[in-house]
């Protein structure tokens, strides 16, 4: 018994040891990664600014200096910011010291609105007379794309090119739903409303296929015509490039139709880079990452800290009411927190104008209409413009649509006005499968009412659908309001449909094609602000709550994908499906264009 206790306490001494120790050390990275994310950048002559590209891309990264560790059971979950890209080749134009950028691109990991951003920015920066050039042993389409403004393209001798149009496939859960015994109830208003389609169905309607290939063919079509105004290769020809899918063949056929400049290996474009910079032959080429663009710090225009700002607010991921941490890592918008960071801007005397960064499929409609409400009080105070990224569709309208002014890239997702409902029946599974039967006893005609363990009663049904209708008929007055659109005018190209950002101003939903910083610029002219400073809403969390915040979310992502792979994307479209509440404003499925 002695020795127990004796080994006993030696063990509890040591985890309070192991634990101390541990939390010291981890106090010291991050003291350590903190120090290291703040030092100032000091650039040398004949710099290059190298973008790779090849984490995440987001409207905003977040504040995580623990982004490049792999721990045990998680892997990195690293991302990049636009705005950091972006910023970081502004001050490459403006910097004397750096003299071009290079382009090293395999796979770009960002929606098509977002790589437009980044390659308006490139297209910008060679107006300063400065140099871009590519170079990648394999150039996916994005990454082409990106490349295409170069004034060389370079690939590997055994490289590869990727340039195949697009394509969506998207997954349909019908067949297996039934095997299953479990038959999804569907109440929704708009014969393009396809977010449900996967679930009833054994492939696309034919107004689904309709609207997908309308913006895909939008998007594809920008595509084209941005390389080939860069690599002037007529658009018909890039069309009969694509149609014989360069992938499986060698580099010299796109050397051939003009899409790449030379096949190169690296080592000679390193040399070919070092002449053109003014290095000296096989010296070192100074070089800038994007992550090391943030700290250079560049001269203000104005003497002191102006009063005024205008104020961007960022609002990416599913809308829910409150925000979660998914265990996918996405991000998510809280109905209630993002309200209140409007509201708070709103009543802020110093901030002059909002410019509210929307990256959304939608999701909760009463959270929606919370969101909207504050953006509708703060457009009759002061300016407010909306700047669309990759998607702002369904709910990610409905909070867009009280602006004063819309603002998309022409390859944006948008619009989807329109709502629904999703109550799964899984009686069959649970008699028929599990031999399980349930039973109730209630004080009233409806009180067990949505019950999953049997069908809808056609009382319930036409209850849900009343409320779908009623939450449509709202979020369409909100869109007519808001466009200066008749409600029968709003309803035509609303019923659920997707449209691009190009789309979309045809129709008078979006007034500006352009990015964030197309949208900065109106919200100054709009608000006569001419002495300002940006500010970022809402503010980041510190580094160590933005660690432990997602840890346990990470963690449990990274066993679902081990054990399922590919299949893990699909299992979380369905996990958040059944796991909504309420009537939904959300767009059909998850894009993923290749």
């Amino acid at each position: 018994m002695k020795a127990f206790l004796k080994y006993t306490l030696a063990t509890i001494v040591g985890i309070i040891i192991t634990t101390i120790i541990f939390f010291l050390v981890m106090g010291g990275i991050v003291s350590a990664m903190i120090a290291m994310t703040q030092k100032e950048v000091l650039v040398k002559d004949n710099s290059l600014l190298v973008i790779k590209l090849d984490t995440e891309v987001v409207d905003r990264a977040p504040n995580d200096p623990f982004q490049d560790l792999n721990l045990p059971g998680m892997e990195s979950s690293k991302k990049v910011g636009i705005d950091d890209i972006l910023s970081a080749i502004e001050k490459a134009k403006n910097e004397d010291k750096i003299k071009g950028i290079y382009l090293r691109l395999d796979n770009v990991l960002a929606g098509y609105s977002a790589t437009e951003e980044i390659r308006n920015a490139l297209v910008d920066f060679k107006k300063s007379g400065k140099f871009i050039y590519a170079y990648s042993e394999t150039y996916s389409q994005k990454a082409y794309y990106l490349a295409s403004t170069a004034d060389k393209v370079f690939i590997n001798p055994e490289g590869m090119l990727i340039f195949t149009g697009l394509s969506a496939q998207p997954m349909f859960y019908k067949n297996a739903l039934d095997k299953l015994g479990i038959e999804m109830q569907i109440i929704r208003h708009g014969k393009f409303k396809a977010a449900v389609e996967p679930f009833i169905l054994d492939k696309m309607s034919p107004e689904n296929r309709e609207q997908v290939e309308v913006y895909m063919g939008s998007i594809w079509k920008n595509i084209l015509g941005g390389i080939s105004q860069s690599r002037n290769v007529s658009v018909a020809e890039l069309n009969n490039i694509a149609d014989q899918n360069l992938t499986f063949s060698k580099p010299q056929v796109a050397l051939n139709y003009h899409l790449v400049d030379s096949i190169l290996y690296e080592d000679q474009v390193l040399d070919f880079l070092r002449l053109k910079a003014g290095v000296k032959e096989n010296k070192e080429i100074p070089a800038l990452s994007i992550g090391e663009m943030k700290n250079l710090v560049t001269k203000r225009e104005h003497k002191g800290l102006a009063k005024d700002k205008l104020a961007i607010i960022y609002a990416a991921g599913e809308i829910g009411m409150e925000s979660a941490s998914s265990f996918s890592g996405d991000e998510s918008i809280g109905g209630r927190d993002l309200a209140k960071e409007i509201r708070l801007a709103r009543i802020d005397s110093t901030i002059k104008a909002i410019v509210l960064r929307i990256n959304s499929p939608g999701g909760s409609a009463l959270a929606s209409e919370l969101i909207w409400r504050e953006v509708d009080l703060a457009a009759k105070t002061k300016t407010v413009v909306v700047s669309m990224g990759n998607v702002a569709a369904s709910g990610g309208y409905y909070i867009a649509c009280a602006a004063d002014t819309i603002v998309a890239n022409p390859s944006t997702i948008t619009g989807s006005i329109g709502v629904f409902g999703v109550v799964p029946n899984t009686q069959k599974l649970f008699e028929d499968k599990l031999g399980l039967n349930t039973d109730v006893v209630k004080t009233n005609k409806l009180s067990d009412m949505p019950a999953i363990s049997r069908p809808l009663t056609e009382t319930e049904r036409t209850l849900m659908q009343n409320m779908v209708e009623d939450v449509y008929s709202t979020f369409v007055s909100h869109v007519a309001q808001g466009r200066g659109m008749t409600f029968q005018q709003v309803d035509e190209i609303g019923q659920g449909r997707v449209w691009t950002g190009e789309n979309a101003q045809k129709l008078g939903l979006v007034d500006v094609l352009g990015d964030l910083d197309k949208a900065v610029e109106i919200a100054e002219e709009m608000a006569g602000l001419d002495h300002y400073r940006i500010v970022k809403l809402p503010k980041q969390k510190d580094p160590i709550e933005e660690l432990l915040g997602g840890f346990s979310a990470k963690i449990r992502y990274n066993a679902i994908e081990s054990e399922m792979g590919e299949a893990a994307k699909y299992y979380m479209s369905l996990h958040k499906i059944v796991n909504s509440k309420g009537v939904m404003a959300r767009i059909p499925y998850s894009f993923d264009l290749n």
